[in-house]
């Protein structure tokens, strides 16, 4: 079973100096056909002007990972993190038993970009952890790269629940195919450019449920970049 979710009807909060938009009912945003996706809880695409972002705040038993797409994203935390995210860099922040922490537009000329993820954790009330990795274009290219997983697999960011995210660059002559396991699901993000998955066309910010499926393919694509999340019913 496959369930398209398209860009336009995502949730939507322009405050001038940020334009996001909610794949899942977040903030003023509420939507009781989409309030996530077996752990998966958010996906928000937001766009930071220069030299804004968000003051610091708190949060807890929540796993978030952002996924810089273009510009500079400055991050600090009450664990005494502190680093500037660009485009390749994938950062993973445990909130487990709380966690404070901002992030803001570093550049003062240039927006930041960014997809903003919430993973519900397997368990809850584990130490606040932070981790960041690096996973260049090539890598991504053509394959299917394992960018969080609960294990840490080929490099990947460690996530505390039983999910698997992959990212994927693909061009014309480009084809992938993901194999879900029995009792998994998949939810495709495409982050940018225009990709068919299972034969249904999708652009830039759009996604698919894939439920009760063997597996998962990605081709036609024409300057995409996708996101694969391997879930859990």
């Amino acid at each position: 079973m496959q369930e398209v979710r398209r860009s336009e009807e995502r949730g939507a909060a322009n405050h001038g100096w940020l334009d996001s938009r909610h794949t899942f009912s977040f903030g003023h945003y509420h939507d009781p056909r989409h309030m996530g996706f077996g752990p998966l809880l958010v996906i928000n695409e937001d766009k930071v002007m220069p030299g804004q972002g968000f003051g610091t705040h708190g949060h807890r038993d929540m796993e978030i990972i952002s996924y810089v797409l273009e510009g500079a994203l400055e991050h600090k935390d009450s664990m005494g993190n502190g680093s500037v995210l660009r485009y390749g860099d994938v950062q993973r922040m445990t909130a487990g038993t709380g966690v404070r922490h901002s992030e803001f537009n570093h550049s003062s000329t240039e927006r930041v970009h960014f997809l903003q993820i919430w993973i519900q954790p397997s368990e809850t009330g584990i130490a606040p952890g932070y981790e960041e990795k690096h996973f260049s274009p090539d890598s991504k290219q053509g394959k299917l790269r394992l960018i969080a997983s609960p294990d840490g697999r080929d490099g990947s960011v460690v996530i505390h629940q039983d999910a698997r995210i992959y990212a994927t660059i693909l061009d014309e002559a480009d084809s992938v195919t993901h194999v879900l396991d029995d009792e998994r699901t998949s939810y495709v993000h495409v982050i940018r450019g225009t990709v068919s998955v299972n034969g249904t066309a999708l652009k830039s910010g759009d996604a698919l449920k894939i439920t009760r499926e063997t597996q998962v393919k990605l081709d036609q694509a024409e300057a995409a970049e996708v996101l694969v999340f391997d879930l859990p019913y």
